[in-house]
This record gives C-alpha cells, structure tokens and sequence, in this order.
C-alpha cells in the first residue's frame, strides 16, 4: 500500500506554483484540466508522493489566512538545506513566516515554517542524524 498524492485546494495556480517550484524548488510533474473544468497541477521531489493542487475557475476559494492551530495542521517537504531553502523562498515569493529555521530539539532536525499562497503552513525539514542515533 502507498501514499499517491494530497490534493490541495488553491486560489491561484500561478502563485501557488511560484511559492512550490519557484520558492521550494519542487518540480511540476504533470497536468490536466478534468472533465469537471477543475485544473488540476502534480508537483513532486525525488520520491513519492506528489502534492496535486486543485483550481476551479467557476468557483474559486477565497485564501483563508488560516491561523487556527498553525503548527499541527501543514504540509512537510524534505529539503537538502533549510537556511538555503528558507532563504530562497523569502527572496522570490516572500511568505508569510511562521517560524524561521531552527533546530528541533527531539528529532535533531533543522525545521521551518512558512504559509503558502493560500495560508497553508508548510513545513521545510532537513532532517539531521542525532549523535545518539548513529
């Protein structure tokens, strides 16, 4: 069994795609527009699963600003560099910040949280190897 995809609703597919390829550097892997009129637009890193982003023109969703329990509902990315990733995002797309990169105390790795176009938190994650773990 395996984890395919997340759809993701979006307000806008131009500023979703500059914040994810642009910003984060995901690559846009495939698209379609359904028979429903819904775009739909696949973006992915170097393994499974995508993110699917979903746009309907004729009934657009309003960006939230979503600030309820901002840490415990996101989407996570694994990057090779969170300060260079961080960094990136802030020159190109300029998000929301949540949290500036940091180190988890628990897990070891350097973590950051930013919003997406539509007020999704993202989480960037290098993950570390602990000292304790090797």
């Amino acid at each position: 069994m395996d984890v395919i995809h997340v759809a993701i609703p979006v307000s806008d597919l131009e500023s979703t795609l500059e914040f994810y390829v642009d910003g984060v550097g995901l690559e846009r892997s495939k698209s379609f527009t359904g028979d429903d009129g819904i775009e739909n637009v696949y973006v992915s890193g170097d393994s499974a699963p995508e993110i699917q982003f979903t746009y309907d023109p004729e009934t657009p969703l309003e960006r939230s600003g979503r600030d309820a329990r901002p840490l415990r509902e996101h989407v996570a990315i694994g990057v090779e560099d969170v300060d260079e990733t961080f960094r990136r995002l802030v020159d190109r797309v300029d998000p929301p910040v949540v949290a500036e990169p940091y180190r988890e105390a628990a897990s070891g790795s350097r973590i950051a949280f930013v919003r997406d176009p539509d007020g999704y938190v993202v989480e960037l994650v290098e993950r570390t190897t602990r000292p304790e773990d090797s």
